[in-house]
């Protein structure tokens, strides 16, 4: 049984007991977390696919380490204008490893409760779009010009 899940703006599939670097979440090595928009499930003969999430599916991982990327370097140089910037990053990171897939709302089988919650909000439902009619229309009226005083 394998899933697709979202977290840190990108997608990722992940099945039981693999590992998957994310965006920095919070949380100490050791610490469980939840992942609850799953976008899809898949098992040997059943698919569920989400609109926008699949109901009642979590995934459950562990959190491994705290790491950092590795470096990368933007540098920009203008041509005859003897000007260069040199500016250097690494992306903070997070190892976890997927303990368990639980789908229809199944509970863990860990013991503990998972201390981060990764949800778009607590209803669960991703924000809706903003409907063109209660949007005020732009008026199309010039502006009154004023005469010079004489």
């Amino acid at each position: 049984m394998f899933a697709v899940i979202k977290t840190g703006g990108k997608q990722y599939k992940v099945a039981a007991d693999s590992k998957i670097t994310v965006m920095s979440l919070e949380g100490e090595a050791g610490a469980k977390v939840t992942f609850a928009e799953v976008l899809a499930l898949f098992d040997g003969e059943a698919t569920q696919i989400g609109a926008p999430f699949v109901a009642g599916a979590t995934v459950v991982g562990e959190i491994v380490e705290q790491t950092r990327g590795a470096k990368v370097i933007a540098f920009k140089k203008r041509r005859r204008k003897n000007s260069k910037r040199k500016r250097g990053h690494k992306q903070d990171l997070t190892i976890v490893r997927i303990v368990e897939i639980l789908a229809d709302g199944a509970e863990s089988s860990a013991a503990s409760e998972p201390v981060t919650v990764e949800s778009a909000d607590p209803t669960g439902t991703a924000p809706m779009a903003v409907e063109p009619s209660s949007v005020p229309a732009e008026t199309t009226e010039q502006p009154s010009v004023l005469e010079p005083a004489e």
